[in-house]
């Protein structure tokens, strides 16, 4: 058994964070503005809204079946509280009445709900079988919905087109039949390099009917960086593109593609879909003969905790984290997110703008559960212009719409007018994650969209597919702040003595068993990563790496990363990857990455390097160690500077300095930010405290001036 110190405690956010500015209010509107010191809602539901809202419905019917306290006469705030508190008190009924209330079929019957509610190994539903892709493709059986949409798609060319259901349906099916010619039995992995497209939903949905895992990267990842996740979980199929199109640009991947068959020895096949345009490449089968035919659609009857996906998620050093989530845990927890949380329903569309790289284009996916259509776009987030997205909301009569912070931020900033300039009349709720929203944005999306707008921040993780805290329809919208924690999700802040705290800054933890936690990681024999990640600080309990506050109101702040992970649009890499490439070029000795959420909602993500003798840091050395991040890893984790150091700092056992150096960039005082005993060289963590310090003079001339 292995100890570890106490952890330092948290401090406080500086001011100009979410936390400090989130009472400040809207200067010259009574929106967002204080009360006798207490801020009040941006935005409040009408009643006819909170009426209407299956969350409503799903309360008054939990309270005469399942023991929900009865909606009372405190109003719909001190309803969801009470929901909520019954959720996390009762998981058992709770999560019963979730199953029962979107009629989630069991093929046979589960013996409890919850068999072992310990963290991590909790046991759901045992006994129970199910599939998920059944459950995704219901609304194909209907005569009704069979010949509306289940997936709109558009590109940068801004020409939408629409999948129906029964084609979806169809689709799923022929290519279920293929891999099962292939061989592909349950258990066996099927990876994908796609963009967000169509064919990417039914490779996932195919994979999921015959009881297979699927995973999948994005294709602006490089080869290294594809292979060190898919090479983990050894696909015994690829769905891959020969290319996409991306800021205006066609982006050749077939060389990629190559490399890829060359470095995954288990696969038996390769499927190409010519998005570009080209032919199959030798031995790999073409997508149209994938998908043709007319099969019987036929689903895997699968325990509850049988592998859905793996999805990938990077601690600090080693490989990323191959995470892996169950059918039957994704499938409740998609359920009450989609249905309960953001509202959804057979007559929504329901539009985030994600890649096949970030967990929530598995979110998104997860619509169709709803019986809602599901918005694809590919293609840049603001490519012609910055209102791209808005543009694909407008014309696809989006009714949901999710984006990044950042987005939103970026578009305060170029000073775009989406409420003005486009018809966005379908829009009743516009959804945020990546990164905590910021106060601005907030006053923007309301000032600037719509004022009856219903401003969904949320806050989640890779590592549940799913959001801690976030929208709740019925609840009012403060600045800076999301709503409430998810029902059945038992969201705590904690203090460094693993004691729940109120309106202050503690660590975010879940006290209660989630079913789409992971049931393991790949190849983790013990789940000795697993616990490491999750469960050393505080055992027993999910400590997730996030600061948070929840405050008195029920209303939670997210502070940003706690530990060292990079973060960037919502895409999380290790900062292992990113010294792997820059380390192998000959003047680059050693380098240190960090990523830093800024009080404004951006990001900075600086790149220290400590030259090789005789190197120098030039325009055209900065040029190679940025082209060859982009190659092998991802346009994402372009570092916004290179700067030289003279040394990067390690622990006396050799490991690299990371959560120190970020809290120094963050303004913690040297002696708070890191034991001096524990570093190698002291003197070589003094100049990034100068550092810090210069960005923070300035920082407080520009805002001076």
């Amino acid at each position: 058994m292995s100890t570890t110190p106490e952890p330092a405690a948290p401090s406080a956010p500086a001011a100009g964070t979410p936390a400090a500015a989130a009472s400040s209010g809207t200067p010259g509107s009574t929106a967002g503005t204080e009360t006798a010191g207490q801020p009040l809602p941006l935005w409040t539901p009408g009643p006819e809204r909170v009426a209407a809202a299956p969350l409503t419905r799903f309360h008054a019917w939990a309270a005469e079946g399942h023991g929900a306290p009865s909606p009372g006469a405190g109003g719909p705030q001190a309803d969801y509280a009470a929901l909520h508190a019954w959720s996390v008190r009762e998981p058992e009924a709770f999560w019963a009445a979730v199953a029962q209330w979107f009629d989630v079929r069991f093929a046979t019957p589960y013996q409890q709900v919850l068999a072992d509610p310990a963290m991590p190994g909790a046991r759901w539903f045992p006994g129970a079988t199910l599939n998920y892709a059944e459950h995704a493709l219901r609304p194909a059986l209907d005569p009704a919905k069979a010949d509306t949409p289940a997936l709109l798609h558009l590109d940068e060319r801004q020409q939408t087109a629409a999948v129906s259901w029964a084609e979806l349906s169809r689709q799923v099916a022929s290519a279920a039949a293929a891999l099962r010619r292939l061989g592909v039995a349950p258990g066996d992995r099927v990876g994908g390099y796609l963009p967000n497209i169509p064919q990417a939903v039914v490779a996932l949905l195919a994979t999921a009917a015959v009881g297979a895992v699927w995973t999948s990267c994005a294709p602006d990842f490089g080869a290294r960086s594809v292979l060190d996740r898919l090479q983990q979980v050894e696909p015994v199929v690829l769905f891959t593109v020969d290319g996409y199109r991306y800021g205006g640009k066609t982006h050749d991947r077939s060389a990629v593609v190559a490399e890829l068959r060359a470095g995954l020895p288990t696969l038996r096949a390769t499927v190409h879909i010519p998005l570009l345009g080209t032919r199959a490449p030798d031995g790999a089968l073409p997508w149209d003969e994938v998908t043709a035919g007319t099969a019987e659609p036929a689903y895997e009857q699968v325990p509850f905790d049988h592998p859905l996906w793996v999805l990938y998620s990077s601690g600090t050093t080693g490989l990323p984290k191959a995470i892996v989530q169950s059918q039957g845990g994704i499938l409740l927890e998609h359920l009450k997110q989609t249905g309960l949380h953001l509202g959804l329903g057979p007559e929504d569309r329901f539009f985030w703008y994600t890649s096949t790289g970030w967990m929530m284009w598995n979110f998104l996916v997860g619509g169709l559960l709803a019986g809602s259509t599901i918005v694809l776009y590919d293609g840049s987030p603001g490519f012609p212009s910055v209102d791209a997205q808005w543009q694909v909301a407008e014309k696809t009569r989006a009714t949901v719409y999710g984006t990044s912070a950042a987005y939103v931020i970026a578009c305060r900033k170029a000073e775009a007018h989406p409420g003005r300039d486009r018809d966005l009349s379908a829009l009743t709720c516009v959804a945020t994650t990546g990164s905590p929203l910021p106060p601005d944005g907030f006053r923007w999306l309301h000032d600037e969209v719509a004022e009856d707008l219903w401003i969904a921040s949320v806050s989640g993780g890779t590592d549940v597919c799913s959001c801690f805290a976030g929208g709740v329809p019925t609840l009012p919208v403060y600045v800076g702040e999301l709503q409430a924690p998810c029902l059945g999700t038992d969201l705590q802040a904690w203090d460094a003595y693993g004691k729940p705290v109120v309106d202050e800054v503690g660590e975010l933890i879940v006290a209660n068993p989630m079913p789409s936690m992971p049931i393991r990681f790949w190849n983790d024999p013990d789940d000795v990563r697993y616990r490491e990640s999750y469960f050393e600080m505080f055992p027993g309990v999910w400590r997730h790496g996030d600061w948070i506050t929840v405050t008195s109101r029920g209303t939670v702040v997210i502070h940003g990363r706690s530990d060292s992970t990079l973060n960037r649009q919502g895409v999380r890499m290790g900062s292992s990857d990113i010294y792997e490439v820059v380390e192998r070029l000959p003047e680059i000795r050693e380098s240190l990455v960090i990523g830093l959420e800024l009080p404004d909602g951006g990001y900075w993500m600086p790149l220290f390097v400590q030259l090789a003798e005789g190197a120098v840091l030039d325009d055209a050395l900065r040029d190679r160690v940025r082209t060859a991040i982009r190659a092998h890893l991802s346009p994402r984790h372009v570092p916004d500077e290179i700067i030289e150091a003279p040394g990067v700092p390690h622990t006396l056992t050799g490991k690299r300095i990371e959560v120190p150096v970020k809290k120094l960039l963050q303004g913690t005082p040297l002696d708070r930010a890191v034991n001096p005993g524990s570093v190698d060289d002291l003197e070589v963590l003094r100049f990034y405290e100068r550092v810090a310090a210069q960005r923070a003079a300035g920082s407080s001339e520009a805002s001076a001036g």
